[in-house]
């Protein structure tokens, strides 16, 4: 299996530090934790509360009465059963026998992020486990090692069970590990040797600890976050490409006023219109073709990018919302509740279905969607600047230096165009196809696993595109010198131009995509001082 999201298989290690107190984690720290090696702690008042569920739970569990996954069978199997001599050992089996992902593995970075989103929905003491579970977890997070997981596997319901069983059994000192340290940094070995080569201890697995570790929506949850982190970066991106295009293809800025989105009462709407006008600000092009100016309006890839890139900005912060509160969430199934104190201390354990995906699925599947249109309309802005029809804009076809002789930029639309064909594949809504599994007892399942695999697909075709109209539009810029746009835009363009020369004269352009793309990527054009929530 090979890896084949974005992301390098060797986490850079930091001095940070993330504390599981049974608090919400943030978006910022699983990326510290995911992304940047950050340190994580398990809380001394997590860790008592913690061990009190556990307490509670195993005394439930020691009347007699049936509880799920943990004296009795699972999924179909839940109406068996089990005694006492045999618990520890189911929850052993329900990791080995789940443990069957398929497909490429998953970068370290989302496997990272699934074990710090799996410990701190332990850490808030619903789930029975012993504290040696979070122990486990944490020690294998700050000491590099990283459990292979196959990508594909999980149906979004009961859990992300096929993924979560590969990181368990990496716990357990089976299976196999990346390892990020002195003398085998970036090597894959078996998780045993891995857990030598740091002094870490295989863990055995207890009551209820088994179903604990993958009966919950930690992998669509990682992904979902790393998707919302990296979707920020990407939108101020096409922000600040859109308000160049509007400046590069000398449109009218008038479509911005205030008075115009106003009356529209979309919330996202107006604030994209209030960024690209900051952006704009001061602009020496606009007042260039002020007057005189032969055109009444402009396309709408140019015209209507507040309302288009408004809707996009709404669904984004509904993804983002669900997101943040499924960061705070226990997704374990039976749950465990402190049901009183003192003398009368005592738990209720309790079924239900919080690992059920739906509520990630459908906000990944809008999430889809909304990067179509970013895309989209991102592409007919390039196609626009590119064709030659707007004499007014001063802008040559293909802004070719020579055209006949030299094709110019004309093959980055044609990038952005298959880049979108695909998203619009990427975009079919997962969550809208079920598939029954476990004999019909798990009889609706959400799919949000794909959705979440498929949403960070989505962005990365997504900042292609709009890396292609980042390069096109600061050539259109330079076309229009020497007079000055916005401020904001001219930050935009100096951050292109770091990495980008101007063309002059054909050449492969590959690398220019890749490299403005990886400028996206990586928060360089951020707009200061605007936030887009």
């Amino acid at each position: 299996m090979t890896a084949t999201a974005p992301y390098p298989r060797t986490v850079p290690m930091t001095h940070s530090l993330v504390v599981l107190d049974g608090t919400a984690l943030s978006i910022d720290s699983l990326c510290a934790v995911a992304r940047r090696g950050a340190s994580v702690a398990l809380g001394s008042d997590a860790r008592q509360r913690v061990t009190a569920a556990r307490a509670g739970m195993l005394a439930r569990a020691a009347s007699g009465e049936p509880l799920y996954g943990i004296n009795t069978g699972f999924g179909s199997f839940s109406h068996v059963r089990l005694p006492a001599a045999q618990l520890a050992h189911l929850q052993t089996n329900i990791i080995r026998s789940h443990a069957c992902g398929v497909g490429d593995a998953l970068d370290v970075a989302s496997v990272r992020a699934m074990m710090v989103v799996l410990a701190a929905s332990l850490a808030r003491a619903h789930s029975g486990v012993r504290a040696e579970v979070l122990d486990s977890l944490i020690a294998h997070l700050n000491g590099g090692l990283t459990p292979v997981v196959p990508s594909r596997g999980s149906v979004g319901a009961s859990g992300d069970l096929a993924p979560l069983a590969h990181i368990a059994q990496g716990l357990m000192g089976e299976g196999m590990m990346h390892v990020n340290k002195a003398g085998l940094a970036g090597a894959m070995v078996e998780a045993a040797v891995a857990q030598r080569s740091v002094a870490i201890a295989p863990l055995v697995l207890a009551e209820k600890e088994g179903l604990a570790l993958i009966n919950g929506t930690h992998m669509m949850t990682a992904l979902g976050a790393l998707a919302v982190h990296d979707v920020n970066n990407l939108v101020h991106a096409a922000l600040a490409a859109t308000a160049m295009a509007l400046d590069g293809c000398r449109a009218a800025t008038s479509v911005l006023d205030p008075r115009i989105h106003a009356a529209r009462m979309q919330p996202g709407q107006e604030r994209v219109a209030a960024i690209l006008a900051t952006l704009l600000a001061d602009s020496q092009i606009g007042p260039a073709h002020a007057v005189n100016d032969p055109r009444v309006q402009d396309p709408y890839a140019l015209r209507a990018s507040p309302q288009v890139l408004g809707a996009v900005l709404d669904a984004v912060a509904f993804a983002r919302h669900t997101i943040v509160r499924e960061l705070g969430a226990v997704t374990d199934n039976p749950l465990v509740f402190r049901a009183g104190r003192g003398a009368e201390d005592r738990f209720d354990v309790l079924s239900g279905a919080n690992f059920h995906g739906m509520p990630l699925a459908i906000a990944l599947d809008v999430l889809k969607i909304a990067l179509c249109h970013l895309a989209g309309i991102s592409e007919r802005r390039t196609y626009w600047a590119l064709s030659g029809h707007d004499r007014e804009n001063l802008l040559p076809p293909h802004l070719s230096a020579q055209p006949g002789i030299n094709s110019g930029l004309m093959i980055v639309q044609y990038a952005a165009a298959a880049c979108c064909n695909e998203l619009r594949t990427l975009a079919y809504p997962s969550s809208v196809g079920n598939i029954s599994t476990c004999a019909g007892i798990e009889d609706y399942n959400s799919m949000g696993a794909t959705s979440a695999l498929h949403a960070r697909d989505a962005i990365r075709l997504a900042r292609d595109v709009v890396a292609c109209e980042l390069l096109v539009m600061a050539q259109a810029i330079d076309h229009q010198r020497p007079l000055r746009s916005g401020v904001g835009v001219e930050h935009a363009h100096h951050g292109v131009r770091s990495v980008v020369k101007t063309l002059t004269d054909d050449r492969s352009l590959a690398p220019d995509i890749a490299a403005i793309s990886e400028l996206i990527g990586s928060g360089a054009l951020v707009i200061p001082g605007v936030e887009l929530a």
